[in-house]
């Protein structure tokens, strides 16, 4: 492995917007982020599934049409 060409790892402190904090390595210090596992839709059973311009009904009404 060939020396100074690898950037620094070390401890770092992770911030999200919603006040969570999370100590990691990382090659950056003091990162800031907008959403986490805490606060994320996915990981917080909050997600909900939207069906914009009706694709849903499109996709049934396709299926059923290749049926006949």
């Amino acid at each position: 492995m060939k020396e100074g060409i690898h950037p620094q790892y070390e401890q770092t402190t992770i911030r999200c917007a919603c006040g969570a904090v999370l100590e990691t390595g990382s090659t950056k210090k003091d990162l800031h982020v907008d959403i986490c596992s805490k606060c994320h839709p996915f990981f917080t059973g909050k997600q909900k599934l939207i069906d914009t311009g009706g694709r849903i009904e499109r996709f049934k009404k396709r299926l059923s049409v290749d049926k006949k």
